[in-house]
Parts: C-alpha cells; sequence; structure tokens
C-alpha cells in the first residue's frame, strides 16, 4: 500500500490565520552590545551570594516535581508584598503567563458573546495579544499627548463596552508613567460598577513611588473587584521568571484553575525564596537605579536634538527625538541596544525608550546617543 504524500504546505493550514499572520516575539541579538532595551538589571548578585544560590540550586530535588516549596514561596511573596488578610496569591512564569490565565479564564466561548478586555494604549503589547490568542476583544483607549489617562475617554470606553478585564499598568509601559490616584480609583469604581475586574500591573513596582496594595487595604470593599500583579523580573530576577497575581481568595482561586499544574520550576521557586531573604540586596540595587535616572533624565533634558524627555516612575525613561529610527540605528552600530517605540502606536511618533542602568552603562548609553542624533 502507497502512503499519501503529504508536506508542510498541508499542515500549516490547520494553524489559525490569525496566527499565521502574526510575528513572533523577537530578542535581538546582543552579544558583544551594551543591552539596554529590556529594563534589567544591571546588577549581579555578589559573589559570596551567588556561591550560596548555587549551593542551594545544587541540592534542589530535580528529580521530583514542584511541591511543599511553592506554598513557601507564596507564604514568602505575600509577606513581601504586604497582601491584605483574606486575599490568595497565584503564580506565574513571568506575569506574562499570567496575563495569558486571566484572558483564558474570562474568555466566553461558545456562548456568541465574546468578553472585552479594556486597556489604556501605548501600553504593554501583551494585552492586545492575550485577547487575540484566547478570543476576547480588546479596546485600546488612547493616552493623552503627555501620556497621562485620558479619565473621561476610559470612563465612557467602560460604560460602552462593559470589559471583563480592565488593564491599569502602575507604571505603564514604555512610557513609564504612574497616573493620578484619583483618576484610577474612578476608573476602577466604573469598571467594578459594572462588574468587571481590574488589574493592576505592578510590574516596575521596585521603581515606582506609590503601590495600588496601600488602597487595596485602606479600601478593601471598594477593591474588592481588583487584583495586583507583579513579576519579579524587574526585582532583578529576569532571568528566573517568575510573576505573582494577588486579590481576594475568592476570585484568585477561580483563575487559579486554568493554571497549568508544576508551572513554576523548582530551580525558579527556590532562585526566588533565595532573592526574597536578601531582599535587602536588592532593594539596594533598586534605590541605586532610581537615583541614577535622576541623573539620566537631567543629562537627556540637556542634550542638543532630544525634542523631550517624560518623567518616569520605573527603570525606562522615554524620549523623542527628530528621527528616531536614525538614532536607533546609530546607538546599534555604536554597540548600544536601545527600544525603538515609535511604530508601536502613532502617540509614539520618534519615541526612544532607554533602560536605566549604572551610571558606566548609563555614560556609555548618552554618549551613543549623543553620537546619533
Amino acid at each position: 500500500m502507497t502512503t499519501p504524500a503529504s508536506s508542510p504546505l498541508q499542515a500549516l493550514a490547520r494553524i489559525r490565520p490569525d496566527v499565521r499572520a502574526m510575528h513572533s516575539y523577537v530578542v535581538q541579538p546582543s552579544t558583544g552590545m551594551l543591552k539596554m532595551d529590556a529594563m534589567e538589571n544591571p546588577f549581579r548578585l555578589p559573589a559570596h551570594l551567588q556561591a550560596a544560590l548555587g549551593q542551594r540550586l545544587g541540592a534542589v530535588a530535580l528529580n521530583r516535581y514542584p511541591g511543599d516549596r511553592i506554598a513557601d514561596l507564596k507564604v514568602a511573596l505575600a509577606q513581601y508584598a504586604g497582601m491584605p488578610e483574606g486575599y490568595g496569591i497565584v503564580l506565574g512564569n513571568g506575569s506574562d503567563e499570567l496575563i495569558t490565565l486571566l484572558a483564558l479564564a474570562c474568555a466566553q466561548p461558545g456562548t456568541g458573546q465574546r468578553a472585552t478586555m479594556l486597556a489604556p494604549m501605548p501600553g504593554f503589547v501583551m494585552y492586545p495579544l492575550s485577547a487575540q490568542l484566547q478570543g476576547l476583544d480588546f479596546v485600546g483607549v488612547p493616552l493623552t499627548p503627555d501620556f497621562e489617562l485620558d479619565e473621561p475617554a476610559m470612563l465612557a470606553a467602560i460604560a460602552q463596552h462593559q470589559p471583563a478585564i480592565t488593564y491599569i499598568a502602575y507604571p505603564n509601559n514604555p512610557t513609564a508613567t504612574l497616573w493620578d490616584e484619583g483618576a484610577v480609583q474612578r476608573i476602577i469604581d466604573a469598571a467594578g460598577a459594572q462588574g468587571g475586574i481590574v488589574v493592576m500591573d505592578e510590574a516596575y513596582q521596585p521603581f515606582a513611588s506609590r503601590t495600588w496594595i496601600d488602597r487595596m487595604r485602606a479600601e478593601p470593599a471598594r477593591n474588592a473587584h481588583v487584583l495586583l500583579m507583579r513579576t519579579l523580573s524587574k526585582f532583578g530576577l529576569a532571568g528566573v521568571r517568575l510573576g505573582y497575581l494577588i486579590g481576594p481568595a475568592a476570585l484568585v482561586s477561580e483563575i487559579d484553575k486554568v493554571r497549568p499544574p508544576y508551572n513554576v520550576s523548582v530551580l525558579n521557586c527556590e532562585a526566588a525564596l533565595f532573592a526574597l531573604e536578601h531582599a535587602d540586596v536588592f532593594a539596594a540595587q533598586a534605590a541605586e537605579i532610581r537615583a541614577e535616572r535622576t541623573t539620566l533624565i537631567a543629562a537627556l533634558r540637556q542634550m542638543p536634538g532630544v525634542e523631550k524627555c517624560w518623567d518616569s516612575e520605573a527603570n525606562m525613561v522615554l524620549l523623542r527625538v527628530a528621527d528616531s529610527a536614525k538614532a536607533y540605528e546609530g546607538m546599534k552600530n555604536r554597540k548600544v541596544l536601545v527600544k525603538n517605540v515609535s511604530t508601536m502606536h502613532p502617540l509614539l511618533a520618534n519615541c526612544l525608550r532607554l533602560t536605566v542602568g549604572n551610571a558606566e552603562d548609563n555614560a556609555q548609553m548618552l554618549a551613543a546617543l549623543q553620537a546619533s542624533l
């Protein structure tokens, strides 16, 4: 019997058309480059802590699935974040996975009525992507030209679309904005009044002057539909891939049902526990980055060719130049990688996003930028 011939092209037809039309997430090659495009912590662990962590990880039972140490990590994270009584916590492989789980939990397949996700834009690219892949409609509400929340537009969009999920990045990526507390609470109130969930995405919390968890503790009834999402990536563990979601236990337990079993590895878990035991080291690093941010912004505002540099409450700085593509390529040719965000949204025309590094990295980045303008 002759086996019918097949081809990859035939199999490709089984892949969703919208997925085939997408571009995969590409990480720029960075060998030999100063990498200032991904908001990573520039500091390595001190040598004695590297050795201690190596011993800890070497003793982990890799032959076993994650077990009780996951519960220990949840307790440690709850204590670190100051989680209120009656709240629960769910872990993710970075906050990216948590965004996917939230969309998956709120999608309405087979009902004939699609759920909606809403967020200010420009914002984190994973919000619309997760909506697309999980079958939700996405509504992006433009920020003001100066990257503040357009409160009337947000309230109108919530009333019109009644979103299942509203994301408020606090601070926002890529604008590094920490929006007005009163405006945020009014948007939260409006979303709650129509039965929606609000996710406060605090990925950059170590560099911000405020955290929404204080409001969640102070006014629990008013924030009973609010989830707080954080990641250890900006804490200083980008390579560990660990995010966590905090919220009222009844709500968090429903989201936990769609989480894949054993989604956090024993190595990631142990590395995170170790880091939390040495949280003071990472807090000192964050303090140094915040101080360097002040110096960096001041230098950018004095640099000829920089048309505008916005205030920042994160470990990144957004600026506008005359020709972002030219500046980006010039910096890349000088072995410095930054992010050209100008194609992400019309409001970001000719904008670059720079990571805040240590003093040496920032000086090299500034020199490359100045030579590229």
